[in-house]
């Protein structure tokens, strides 16, 4: 008898997991590492403002796309990875649907891999991933030369591209595109929608629920944050597991000589 091929459940980052968007989120912590101006933290928080009122269409992604870019050219990359480490869960951690982290652990226990797909950089969406228990992500690339951004684009994880990389890593793991599970809130992401069997729309701007009624996907709307230290249980590590064993035996050691020099 054949087994079914292996699927997976992938999710939009921005609006869809967490409330705002992921890489502005970090721009007040960005300045106080010396990155960035008061100027540009004010410019970012308009371009919040709009992002959350109106969804983000085509030209407003495009737009935010050049002010990121610029914004980051010449920064230190070993800076800004020890920044978001810094600051990961304060800044995130109370952004994050409680909604959206039960559908995760609901893919995981249906034996399904986790792939958190943004149009944020790596830096900021794989610290994020391993956070919420992603198993993969897949996320934009910023060009690196001696340690520090250029402002260029290796890969824009975007519209199309980010269907056509879901699709290339159905092929590398075996996936059943058919089988899998997409989610996002944002009509720029209807390819993503697209490439899978079961789509969703999460928290859909106006454009993306014409389509989603159009094609009669669900419509899912996630409103609870949640404080995820609470909410996630942290999977022990190697490391903490040898820690928990060498203390263990040592207070059972220590208990055994206590009690021999006691009944002496």
């Amino acid at each position: 008898m054949l087994r079914p091929m292996p699927t997976a459940a992938f999710f939009d980052l921005d609006k869809t997991i967490i409330a705002k968007s992921s890489t502005l989120a970090f721009n007040k912590p960005f300045q106080a590492g010396g990155l960035i101006s008061r100027r540009a933290v004010l410019r970012s928080a308009y371009a919040q403002f709009v992002y959350l009122a109106g969804g983000a269409d085509h030209d407003q992604m495009e737009k935010m796309r050049q002010f990121m870019s610029q914004l980051c050219a010449g920064w230190d990359v070993a800076t800004v990875r020890e920044i978001v480490a810094d600051t990961l869960h304060n800044i995130v951690d109370p952004l994050v649907y409680d909604e959206a982290v039960s559908l995760i652990e609901e893919h995981h226990i249906a034996g399904r891999e986790v792939v958190i797909v943004s149009a944020s950089g790596a830096e900021v969406v794989e610290p994020i991933g391993t956070m919420l228990g992603a198993d993969r992500v897949i996320a934009t690339q910023m060009e690196i030369v001696d340690g520090k951004y250029t402002g260029e684009i290796d890969f824009y994880a975007y519209a199309d591209n980010k269907a056509a990389a879901m699709r290339d890593l159905a092929a590398q793991k075996g996936w059943d595109l058919d089988r899998c599970f997409a989610y996002s809130d944002s009509s720029t992401d209807v390819p993503m929608l697209e490439a899978v069997g079961h789509p969703y729309a999460v928290n859909p701007d106006k454009e993306l629920r014409k389509v989603a009624e159009a094609n009669g996907w669900p419509v899912l709307v996630f409103s609870r944050p949640v404080a995820l230290r609470g909410r996630l249980a942290p999977k022990p590590t190697l490391a903490a597991l040898a820690v928990g064993g060498v203390v263990a035996v040592g207070g059972v050691i220590w208990a055994s000589a206590r009690k021999r020099r006691s009944g002496a």
